[in-house]
C-alpha cells in the first residue's frame, strides 16, 4: 500500500450492496476528504483476494456474515459484524416472458417453460449463488414436488450463470434474461419486479432458521484446493477490520458513520435491511462501532 494516502480507505464490498451505498460513500468522502478505493465483486472472491493475493482491505462488508468465521477469523480477523438482512425472490421486468401471469403460486412452472431464460449467480463465487442452491431444495420440500430443485437448476443453466449480484441483475436490465434468483433488495434497488417466496423458502425468516439449517451447500474455500459448507440459515450480512489493514482509524471511522441513524434511515430508504444496531462477534472492534460494547461469542 506504499504511496496511498493516509486519509485513504480500501474497501472490499458485496456486489449487492454496490448500488445502494455508493451515495454513502460520496457523502462520507465529501464530508471527510477520504479518497475511498472500492473493490465491489463476489464476496467469496474477496476472501480470496485476502487469502491468496494477501490483499488486505481496511474494511470488508460481505454477503454472508457466515463467511468470516468459516474462512477469515481468526488468521485474518479477530471480530465481525452482522448489520443487514435479505431475503431471497425471483425477479423480472415487464418484458420477461409471462410476467404478466407469474405469481407466488405458479412461479416454479413458469421457470421450468421452454421459452425462458433464468439466471443465477456461480456458488462457488457470491452467497446469494450458494443460497440459491438451498433455496430451491427448500422449495422442493416445502411444495412437496420431488425432483424440483434439480428440474429448476436445469433451467438455469451454466450460460446464464454470472460471478456476483449485481451482473446478474445487469443482464436481466438488458433484457437478456426473463428471469434470475437475487435479493430482494437487489431486486428493489434496480426497480425490477419481484416474486416473494414464502418464508419458509425465502431465507429471510428467522422464525424458519431451524428448517433453513437442514440444507447446506458445499463450494470452493479460501483457497484453490479447499472446501467449506454453509448451512442454510436467515440471511445477514457481515463487516469487518481484517488485520493488517493500512488504514484501521479510517475503517473504523466509516463503520461508525455506517451505522450511524442518519445512513441507517438512509440504506433503508435505498431498499437495504439494515439492522438497528450491529451484532458483533469477537473481540477487538473498534469502540467507534455502535454496538461493539458487549461482543457476543
Amino acid at each position: 500500500m506504499l504511496g496511498i494516502a493516509a486519509d485513504t480507505l480500501v474497501l472490499f464490498i458485496a456486489a449487492s450492496l454496490t448500488k445502494p451505498i455508493q451515495p454513502v460513500l460520496d457523502t462520507f468522502a465529501a464530508r471527510t476528504g477520504t479518497v475511498i478505493l472500492r473493490e465491489s465483486g463476489a464476496s467469496l472472491e474477496h476472501v480470496r483476494k485476502i487469502t491468496e493475493l494477501h490483499r488486505i482491505p481496511d474494511a470488508l462488508l460481505l454477503a454472508d456474515v457466515d463467511v468470516f468465521p468459516q474462512l477469515l477469523v481468526p488468521k485474518y480477523a479477530t471480530w465481525y459484524a452482522q448489520f443487514a438482512r435479505n431475503r431471497m425472490v425471483v425477479a423480472y421486468t415487464p418484458r420477461s416472458k409471462h410476467a404478466g401471469e407469474i405469481n407466488a403460486s405458479n412461479w416454479t412452472r413458469i421457470l421450468r417453460a421452454n421459452d425462458v431464460e433464468v439466471g443465477r449467480t456461480d456458488p462457488n463465487l457470491a452467497p446469494v449463488g450458494y443460497r440459491t442452491l438451498i433455496m430451491l431444495r427448500l422449495a422442493e420440500h416445502f411444495y412437496n414436488s420431488p425432483g424440483l430443485a434439480d428440474a429448476l437448476l436445469a433451467h438455469a443453466p451454466a450460460r446464464n450463470i454470472r460471478p456476483n449480484a449485481a451482473e446478474l441483475a445487469a443482464l436481466l436490465a438488458a433484457g437478456e434474461l426473463d428471469y434470475i434468483y437475487d435479493y430482494q433488495s437487489v431486486a428493489e434497488s434496480n426497480g425490477f419486479r419481484f416474486v416473494p417466496l414464502p418464508g419458509a423458502i425465502n431465507l429471510g425468516n428467522p422464525n424458519f432458521a431451524a428448517a433453513y439449517a437442514k440444507e447446506s451447500v458445499t463450494v470452493r474455500g479460501s483457497t484453490p484446493t479447499s472446501r467449506t459448507t454453509f448451512a442454510g440459515q436467515p440471511i445477514l450480512y457481515g463487516l469487518s477490520i481484517p488485520h493488517g489493514a493500512p488504514h484501521p482509524r479510517v475503517a473504523a471511522k466509516f463503520l461508525a458513520y455506517l451505522e450511524s441513524p442518519e445512513v441507517v434511515a438512509r440504506l433503508r430508504a435505498a431498499h437495504v435491511d439494515m439492522l438497528d444496531r450491529p451484532i458483533v462477534v469477537g473481540t477487538g472492534a473498534p469502540p467507534e462501532l455502535r454496538g461493539s460494547s458487549e461482543p457476543r461469542h
